[in-house]
């Protein structure tokens, strides 16, 4: 298993500076989401870390709602970026 395989887009400047902005906070979960996946499907019966990722889910699919209403340009963009699917709307 290769544990850092996951390519960065957001160039190296940016994450020291914006740390705590919307943008690098999705793209951080985004890439312990993809860890955790890999890691569950060799260890399916690892039940705390299938609570981790659902609770690492709901906190990515939360920044990301706020973010389609703060600012739709920079959601699809992120979107895009991360290969992320977009939530259907009903």
């Amino acid at each position: 298993m290769i544990k850092n395989s996951f390519i960065s887009v957001i160039p190296q400047e940016e994450k020291e500076e914006n740390k705590g902005s919307i943008e690098f906070q999705v793209f951080s979960f985004t890439n312990k989401i993809r860890r955790l996946t890999s890691h569950l499907e060799l260890h399916k019966k690892d039940f705390l870390s299938q609570r981790g990722l659902r609770k690492i889910l709901g906190k990515r699919q939360r920044l990301l709602t706020y973010l389609s209403k703060k600012n739709r340009v920079h959601y699809k963009k992120l979107i895009g970026q991360l290969d992320i699917r977009e939530p259907k709307t009903h």
